[in-house]
């Protein structure tokens, strides 16, 4: 099963498409640190991670892990643990997943630069959760109803195309 992100806004997989947005930089191929774009390539999917003290346990075929206030994404890419789920401490540059907003109550990891990790070379893409459709430093975000629909027809051997 393929999940297409075309043109940037939106997001195929079947016959249901989707509306979305990217990094505020477009896609790229060479993507690096901090350069606000989406990686291109062809990805599997990890975990889903949820908040549920906010919302419902998905229904999914996915792995889920729920989010708990102590847990990070390392994005420092001086350390071993660089684009790795980690307990937060002060000692290590991470993004936290526990926001006071709503934007990480649902997220999917996509596994870019997770298996062999090359420092630099991007950290913490995930499809997650938006209100506007804002462009985000490198992730694709959806609506909350639209997240919902598409965690239901993804699975474990699912993988995204982004160009």
């Amino acid at each position: 099963m393929l999940l297409t992100l075309k043109n940037k806004e939106t997001l195929v997989i079947d016959d249901f498409i989707f509306k979305c947005s990217v990094g505020k930089n477009g896609t790229k191929t060479r993507k690096t640190e901090g350069d606000k774009a989406t990686p291109r390539g062809k990805f599997s999917l990890g975990k889903l991670y949820y908040r549920a003290d906010r919302v419902q346990k998905p229904v999914t075929k996915l792995s889920i892990k729920i989010i708990t206030k102590n847990m990070g994404w390392c994005d420092d890419p001086t350390s071993n643990y660089y684009n790795k789920e980690i307990k937060i401490n002060n000692k290590l540059k991470h993004e936290k997943l526990f926001k006071k907003n709503n934007s990480y109550n649902y997220f999917i990891v996509i596994n870019y630069n997770t298996k062999k990790i090359v420092p630099n070379k991007g950290s913490a893409i995930f499809i997650h959760l938006t209100k506007e459709y804002k462009k985000t430093a490198g992730c694709i975000v959806l609506q909350e109803k639209d997240f919902l629909i598409l965690i239901k027809l993804i699975n474990k051997k699912t993988k995204i195309k982004i160009y």
